[in-house]
């Protein structure tokens, strides 16, 4: 057992010899010098040998620790001076790297200005659930059952009678079943639609609607409201204009179109969304009397109005979560 001794701090002595970087001296001390390494496991087998033995086998293994320990130290220190000397050693007192917290999505920076503006034309905000009925969805916004929207090729349904919302309207219903006159509210939020996928096209996106309900509350007021809100939005030089639509829960209804010019430089007229007076049925299926108050809504895709201000050409690069192009906004 003593030539077994002997063997191992020759071997540690040799391995020692090739260590020349700071990981394998690790390695070594782990291997040799750690609580479970050959030179510790050498000492624990000292107490199998007999009463005549032991001394000698104790003596020598404490010599072969010993100038193990001692040569692993010199190496130790030859290291970390060389580090030193070549300034390739880590001062861990040093601040460290700053991590990278990300940015705000362009999606939630478009949604924070809007709700800014807004807010400061007097707008309060309104939520509403995700996983709408039809009545709110559809029959109390004069939606019909004819109608091309209710078609389950449209929507996302989950039931006969529960889809995925398919707009924010029926926020605005669940605020007129529960809020007397006035009201004043914007209701952002994702709906779903199962489109084709495409450059302006996406199965979930964002909009914002907004619900006024008054006395004598007139188209002008619709308007105003309209261009207070492009030109925050887009600059005071924004060109927009009414076009003549038909929405089920809007009579009268438009579209907003707005002027906007290409990297070209070539300007075009696009649309950014519709807009109407309240339909009186829509007041009757809240239990708003029609004869004493009128409103006005209207809705915006977020998506929408993000790739309009910000030169955005493809709805799919807001969701794909490129660093290149996030890092723009």
């Amino acid at each position: 057992m003593l030539e077994q001794f002997e063997k191992i701090g020759k071997d540690a002595l040799t391995a020692l010899k090739k260590v020349t970087e700071p990981a394998a001296l690790e390695d070594f001390r782990i291997k040799y010098l750690g609580r479970k390494g050959k030179i510790i496991q050498m000492l624990g087998r000292i107490g199998q040998l007999s009463p005549e033995q032991k001394p000698r086998a104790g003596q020598l293994a404490n010599k072969i620790k010993k100038e193990v320990t001692e040569a692993f130290d010199r190496l130790k220190n030859t290291l970390l001076q060389s580090q030193e000397q070549t300034g390739e050693l880590i001062d861990v007192t040093l601040p460290g790297i700053a991590v990278n917290i990300g940015k705000t999505h362009v999606i939630t920076q478009t949604l924070n200005e809007l709700l800014e503006i807004f807010g400061r034309m007097g707008f309060a905000v309104a939520y509403g659930p995700v996983v709408e009925d039809e009545w709110h969805n559809f029959v109390a916004l004069n939606i019909g059952p004819d109608h091309p929207a209710r078609d389950p090729f449209d929507c996302f349904y989950i039931d006969d009678n529960v889809l995925l919302r398919s707009h924010t309207s029926p926020v605005q219903i669940r605020i007129m079943e529960h809020t007397k006159p006035p009201i004043r509210i914007v209701a952002p939020g994702r709906v779903y639609r199962p489109d084709t996928v495409d450059a302006t096209h996406m199965y979930m996106f964002h909009q914002l609607e907004a619900l006024v309900v008054d006395e004598g509350v007139s188209m002008v007021d619709m308007k105003t409201a309209i261009a207070q809100f492009i030109h925050a939005f887009f600059g005071p030089d924004t060109k927009w204009r009414f076009r003549p639509s038909f929405f089920p829960f809007t009579e009268p209804s438009a579209e907003v179109d707005l002027l906007l010019a290409d990297k070209t430089g070539k300007e075009s007229w696009v649309e950014m969304g519709g807009c109407g007076m309240v339909d009186p049925s829509v007041f009757d299926a809240v239990g708003i009397d029609n004869e004493k108050y009128t409103g006005w809504a209207f809705g915006f895709g977020i998506e929408r109005l993000a790739m309009r201000k910000y030169g955005i050409t493809d709805i799919r690069l807001l969701f794909e979560n490129d660093l290149r192009f996030l890092e723009q906004f």
